[in-house]
């Protein structure tokens, strides 16, 4: 199996570790644990995995000081500013807007690599986006009325927010997983996003009552802990030491159909034509980002 294969693998994973996390996070929310502090423990979780599976390696790393501002970018775009502003901004608008504006992170990667690398927007790139797009804004619209009223505004920025953070992220973490190890890199911008959380997180974290978990829930925040918050990330980092950050950026486009399979798998939701047209626009546009184009 080539790197490019198993980076297009480990995308797909992604894809379908966040398209289940829509329907398992949700659970925990629900009168469990409030957004900010299920950040805040997420980043724990993360920060205390990573740390420890790089005192296994037998290769130690140091970050060399000219890319520790680097390294302080990511912590704020990619873990804090990312994560809070999307928590943040489900609880001031509807699911269906956050959907929706989310799509447009492939977009915001694509312009951040090109502000920021120089990297050029030909038409291949931008036809797979928009394809990618159609397809996404298909698969999370069907069957729902939108309702983008001024009373969620600032949701919606929140939201529009954490998509442009995101895509910040991408850009100016792929020169950082080209030169280091993915946990190097990762267990150092998780100890930077840890202490920016840190002061939202900690009040809503300690007025938990957890003796009433059930079961149920504690297996849901294993999951988010463990696939969401850990796994997820180093399958996104290896896949960028191999692919553009445009390419890993387009497989967001993807979540909204794994979301689609894990509903139906679990017998909350139905396949129509619609929904296949949508993930065959998705599928192409995927395509197209990720082939180099002839020289």
């Amino acid at each position: 199996m080539t790197k490019n294969t198993s980076a297009h693998l480990a995308l797909l994973a992604v894809a379908l570790i966040y398209g289940a996390n829509y329907t398992i996070a949700r659970e925990v929310m629900n009168g469990y644990l409030e957004p900010l502090g299920f950040i805040l423990l997420r980043a724990i979780s993360a920060t205390t995995m990573f740390w420890g599976i790089s005192f296994l390696q037998s290769k130690k790393e140091q970050i060399d000081r000219s890319d520790i501002g680097r390294i302080i970018l990511c912590g704020f775009f990619g873990i804090a500013a990312n994560q809070m502003l999307f928590f943040s901004g489900l609880q001031l608008t509807k699911p269906i807007n956050a959907s929706l504006i989310m799509t447009i992170t492939p977009l915001m990667v694509l312009l951040s690599a090109a502000v920021l690398l120089k990297e050029k927007i030909t038409q291949q790139k931008l036809l797979g986006i928009l394809l990618g797009l159609a397809g996404a804004v298909l698969v999370i619209s069907y069957g729902q009325s939108l309702d983008f009223q001024v009373s969620h505004l600032k949701g919606d920025l929140f939201i529009l927010g954490n998509a442009a953070s995101y895509g910040i992220y991408l850009v100016l973490v792929k020169s950082l997983m080209s030169r280091y190890q993915p946990i190097t890199v990762l267990k150092w911008i998780f100890t930077v996003g840890l202490f920016m959380i840190f002061p939202f997180g900690i009040g809503q974290l300690q007025d938990v009552s957890w003796e009433t978990f059930p079961v149920s829930i504690w297996v849901a925040i294993a999951y988010v802990l463990v696939m969401v918050s850990c796994v997820s990330y180093l399958l996104n980092a290896f896949a960028l030491k191999t692919l553009r950050a445009s390419v890993v950026g387009i497989y967001i486009f993807l979540q909204p159909i794994m979301a689609t399979i894990v509903a139906l798998l679990a017998g909350r939701d139905s396949l129509s034509m619609t929904k296949v047209f949508a993930a065959i626009l998705i599928f192409c546009g995927v395509y197209l980002v990720s082939k180099v184009p002839k020289a």
